[in-house]
């Protein structure tokens, strides 16, 4: 079943983390990746349709935005206890599968999650230069085919852009306003731990 993303008031100061990176094993904080432009958190895992359906995009926005000063983040915080699917070797695995360029990151307390309110995957945060939060919706109104094998229903998927998330960019790196309103992020809901 779907979530969407929690309404967190934009202006929230970015949660602080130390957290281990999959691909280096070195730990990394918010301090150390955040840039002076803009910073992209992103909740993800690996075994999520929704987003398996966007990490193409992912890669081509890093490889679009990176070289304008943003920096890039990704936090899987799923329980791999009852998800092994999305445990860090299988994280390491995913992020060099699919070209990532930027640190995939394990939140094994969930603390971190908690403390961004995060409540699917993908869900993302955009913060500015101060770590305040400016952006925190959708990447675009695309959407995995979540048919049934065997249902022949038309299915006319919106184009994989990242059209929202573009915009909310666009406008921060050129100090002005990002256009409202700023849909919510669909996705499977985090699976925390019991």
């Amino acid at each position: 079943m779907a979530a969407s993303s929690a309404v967190v008031a934009l202006g929230t100061q970015a949660p602080p983390f130390n957290l281990p990176d999959t691909l280096t094993g070195k730990t990394l904080s918010l301090d150390l990746i955040k840039s002076e432009k803009a910073t992209v958190v992103m909740f993800l895992c690996n075994h999520c349709p929704y987003v398996q359906h966007v990490n193409a995009e992912l890669v081509r926005l890093a490889q679009d935005y990176i070289p304008q000063g943003v920096a890039f983040v990704a936090i899987s915080a799923n329980d791999v206890a009852t998800y092994p699917e999305d445990s860090p070797e299988h994280m390491q695995e995913v992020a060099r599968r699919e070209g990532y360029l930027f640190p995939y990151l394990y939140d094994e307390s969930q603390e971190v999650a908690r403390a961004y309110q995060a409540a699917c995957t993908p869900d993302f945060y955009v913060f500015d230069g101060k770590l305040k939060l400016a952006y925190h919706g959708q990447l675009d109104d695309s959407r995995p085919d979540r048919r049934k094998p065997g249902d022949t229903s038309a299915y006319t998927p919106a184009p994989l852009s990242g059209k929202d998330m573009r915009q909310a960019l666009d406008a921060l790196l050129a100090g002005k306003s990002i256009p409202s309103p700023q849909k919510p992020s669909i996705g499977c809901s985090i699976k925390w731990k019991t």
